[in-house]
């Protein structure tokens, strides 16, 4: 099986592309942080991100994604963003990396659960907020800096996904991709 991390800065357009793979067809592995942030404001925490433990609950949340992702037939997955992701954000977000998180990098680097080739999606220029993402557009760059710098210290090799149209970027995104 061969699970690709699809990530990039937030804003970027992953969801898009995404869900156009989806339509295709295509497994998609949803984001962990979006829904528990969305999860937690329902509870009334605002700013969930803000408490050091929201790297853990997002850790915890990608980790049964992918594992009840493996117990499907599927020969390509697509996964949006991964713990390399949540290490970045612990990161940016000025949180210690935890050691459930240090222990789930581990894991999916011993275990080789993801590919090594990326799919990153870059910035477009812009950045729109919403309620789960509170960033301006400078915040989003310098993020995004960080992101490549987090994947490539742990060794993944990052394909750029451009900016351009939609279909552009799915197109840039199936080239990428090594199917069986």
């Amino acid at each position: 099986m061969q699970r690709y991390i699809l990530t990039g800065t937030p804003g970027a357009g992953k969801t898009a592309v995404l869900r156009w793979l989806e339509s295709d067809g295509d497994t998609v592995i949803e984001e962990a942080a979006t829904d528990v942030i969305a999860l937690e404001q329902a509870r009334g925490n605002p700013e969930p991100w803000t408490d050091a433990s929201f790297p853990d609950a997002v850790c915890a949340l990608q980790r049964r994604r992918q594992i009840n992702a493996s117990r499907l037939a599927d020969t390509v997955q697509f996964y949006d963003r991964s713990p390399v992701c949540t290490h970045a954000l612990a990161t940016y977000l000025g949180h210690p990396v935890p050691p459930a998180l240090e222990r789930e990098l581990d894991r999916i680097a011993s275990g080789r659960v993801y590919e090594r080739r990326v799919l990153f999606v870059q910035n477009q220029g812009f950045t729109a907020p919403t309620e789960a993402r509170r960033i301006t557009h400078d915040e989003a760059l310098r993020f995004e800096k960080l992101h490549l710098e987090t994947y490539r210290g742990l060794g993944y090799d990052c394909v750029p996904i451009p900016p351009g149209t939609l279909s552009e970027r799915v197109d840039a995104v199936r080239r990428a991709v090594i199917r069986p």
